[in-house]
């Protein structure tokens, strides 16, 4: 008997279903693969879609958009789908990939399409906040207070790409011209006189003003911390925590590669990934260094001879989760203790660089207290020669408003539409 004379006869719903565990559909079967090797969290969402699709190069562009965007969208809803599965007419893992499902609706079957619709149209807001958000008890938490439920209503969006100008190779303007012959549509972003959102997600990688170096992947929240620090020509400046260099190539910029600017990793694999966007760049002002630990001698031998640091500091990536929305499942709240003793580690190494009224920015991408204000109050309670400037007043002066100024940098989804940032700017008395 052969495949399609065993399932003649059953409901439509069944016969996906049945797909799903082997046959049918192939697009489904192939996102419930995929889905099932995330679920593990046993690596980065990301690193798991990618290693996925390199070893399966026979599924095209469309099919690998469909896989990736719903699994994104299930890792965003997680808990609140899970919930909401134990009334599926099918097994669990279909249900979240249904509920989940950006491709062709018609592909889930009449029976499980209906359930789907129907389950998406709920009434949720009897529901607990964190359960009705997708969070973990302690995140939720943690964010509690004003703005929670726009905040948490935000994390479940998807976040835009953001674009930043490179100045030594175009305007603004002149770089959006030359997406726009590429066929990418970008508009200026709200903060950041650098940035442009891109509608859509194009093939960036394959755009002229990518490969010339004109514009860089990069968050507007994290193009104002390089304006936050805002090196000079002819400074000595470390970006200490540099990773892959986003924020090092807008801080070349903006000392309009002269002076010398240090980019410090512990982790050679992170600095490999500047080094081809340093060349597109055209930047000659950068010298890459792998170090073993913040306190390395490569990083003593320049104490207090540079004017700015900025410090970038791991940490929980509670402020990405609209890109990243398998952290929040990754991630367990008795580890924030330990990342902020771990900062405030890398922030005393790193004072140690700059002179004697020199400015130093600690940043974050989290939402969390604790790695944020918790630690720059730390700080200075322990370094008495060391105060905090206004971080409002200093954009200020580069005509840069914010809508919530402070005294610390601190943007969410929500208002801001960034990613979650925290920085304070410190300046060293002389």
């Amino acid at each position: 008997m052969n495949a399609h004379a065993r399932t003649r006869g059953r409901p439509r719903a069944a016969r996906r279903d049945a797909g799903g565990q082997g046959g049918g559909d192939a697009q489904l079967n192939a996102a419930r693969e995929l889905l099932a090797a995330v679920l593990r969290f046993d690596a980065p969402a990301d690193a798991v879609v990618s290693r996925h699709f390199r070893a399966h190069p026979q599924l095209g562009q469309r099919d690998r958009h469909v896989l990736a965007e719903t699994v994104y969208q299930v890792l965003r809803h997680l808990r609140l789908w899970r919930h909401l599965a134990q009334g599926a007419p099918v097994a669990p893992e279909l249900a979240l990939l249904a509920l989940g499902w950006q491709g062709d609706a018609a592909r889930l079957g009449d029976a499980l399409a209906a359930w789907r619709a129907q389950t998406l149209a709920l009434d949720l807001s009897t529901l607990p906040a964190a359960l009705r958000y997708s969070l973990p008890d302690w995140l939720a938490q943690a964010l509690a207070g004003e703005g929670f439920d726009a905040l948490a209503a935000s994390l479940l969006q998807p976040a835009p790409l953001d674009l930043r100008v490179n100045v030594l190779k175009a305007t603004r303007d002149e770089a959006r011209q030359r997406l726009h012959a590429d066929g990418i549509d970008a508009q200026p972003t709200a903060l950041s006189p650098w940035g442009l959102r891109v509608q859509g997600k194009p093939a960036l990688h394959r755009a002229s003003a990518f490969v010339d170096g004109l514009v860089e992947v990069q968050d507007e929240g994290s193009q104002l911390l390089a304006l936050l620090l805002a090196p000079r020509r002819g400074e000595m400046v470390a970006d200490f925590c540099a990773g892959a260099g986003g924020k090092t190539l807008a801080l070349g910029a903006m000392m309009r590669n002269s002076g010398r600017l240090y980019a410090f990793d512990t982790a050679a694999h992170r600095l490999d990934k500047l080094r081809p966007r340093l060349a597109r760049s055209g930047l000659s002002n950068v010298y890459p260094v792998v170090i073993t630990h913040e306190r390395d001698e490569r990083v003593r031998r320049l104490a207090g001879k540079l004017d700015r640091v900025l410090v970038d500091a791991p940490c929980s990536g509670t402020g990405t989760l609209r890109r990243n929305p398998d952290l929040k499942w990754r991630l367990h709240g008795d580890e924030i203790a330990r990342l902020a003793e771990q900062q405030g580690a890398i922030l005393h190494a790193a004072a140690q660089l700059v002179k004697p009224g020199g400015r130093l920015v600690y940043a974050t991408c989290s939402l969390l207290r604790a790695e944020n204000r918790d630690v720059i109050e730390a700080f200075i309670a322990a370094q008495p020669g060391w105060r905090v400037l206004d971080a409002g007043a200093l954009l200020a002066q580069q005509q840069l408003a914010l809508p919530a100024p402070s005294p610390m940098l601190e943007l969410r989804p929500d208002r801001d539409g960034t990613d979650g940032f925290f920085a304070a700017a410190l300046q060293r008395e002389g």
